[in-house]
């Protein structure tokens, strides 16, 4: 068991929070109860991993999206208003950890979406040092680099180039980060991977000889959290239950 505070300044401390500009709150979003025994994760503060909490009678749900977004409105009304009513309800508390949970070199979603695809990492550079540019360990066609990620996680990615072109060198940042695709470019990468694609990428990879693959946004984010989660496990002796839902975006 661990006080929700012990929790907090663990992950505020390890994740190097204060560094970065988010647009979202890092940390607590929904307060519950003071005290963790079970902690559940999801990608998303969705309804249904709500739910999932409650059913786990979970203490803190830890999420990579949370429910507050500068974009959005402030009001609390319809769905945002039955997501936070079942955590008041239950006494849940929802913490989230979006930029700081991206970056970190070992439970970061980009290092555990290396970790996973057999990645090296050479160096980060971008805004926030968010791109990662390294090597594939065993250098291998489009083709086969597309198939392995199809395999591994469990979603066919869209891939926009030559299928027979080997692959060495690659740039990598899970989500929504197909702003980045220029950058990758300019570092010398063979093919740039994220979560999602936009139409101005088709035309840039045709144009420039480097590939683009976008893996799903939901998919190349499942590993973060959890990775994290296991971490906050380990240090406090907490349960630790995770939720995951066939989201195809």
């Amino acid at each position: 068991m661990a006080t929700r505070q012990e929790i907090l300044d663990w992950c505020r401390d390890s994740l190097q929070v204060n560094m970065f500009k988010d647009y979202a709150p890092n940390g607590l979003q929904v307060e519950g109860r003071e005290t963790v025994n079970r902690l559940a994760t999801s990608v998303t503060a969705s309804k249904a991993a709500i739910d999932f909490a409650v059913a786990r009678g979970a203490d803190m749900l830890l999420v990579h999206h949370g429910m507050f977004w500068k974009s959005e409105p402030l009001t609390i009304t319809g769905w945002k208003k039955e997501r936070i009513e079942t955590l008041l309800q239950h006494q849940i508390n929802m913490v989230g950890y979006h930029l700081p949970l991206d970056a970190h070199p070992e439970w970061g979603n980009n290092a555990q979406l290396a970790a996973l695809l057999d990645w090296g990492l050479d160096y980060q550079c971008g805004d926030q040092n968010l791109l990662n540019i390294g090597r594939l360990n065993t250098p291998q066609t489009l083709q086969r680099l597309s198939d392995s990620m199809a395999d591994k996680l469990q979603r066919q990615p869209v891939v926009v180039g030559d299928m027979n072109r080997e692959i060495k060198r690659i740039a990598w940042c899970t989500g929504g980060a197909q702003g980045f695709f220029q950058t990758a470019i300019d570092e010398g990468a063979d093919a740039y991977v994220t979560g999602e694609i936009s139409e101005a990428q088709y035309h840039l990879a045709n144009e420039c000889g480097v590939a683009f693959i976008s893996a799903g946004h939901h998919a190349t984010e499942r590993y973060g959290v959890k990775a994290l989660a296991g971490a906050i496990g380990e240090v406090f002796g907490v349960e630790v239950c995770s939720f995951d839902e066939q989201n195809p975006a």
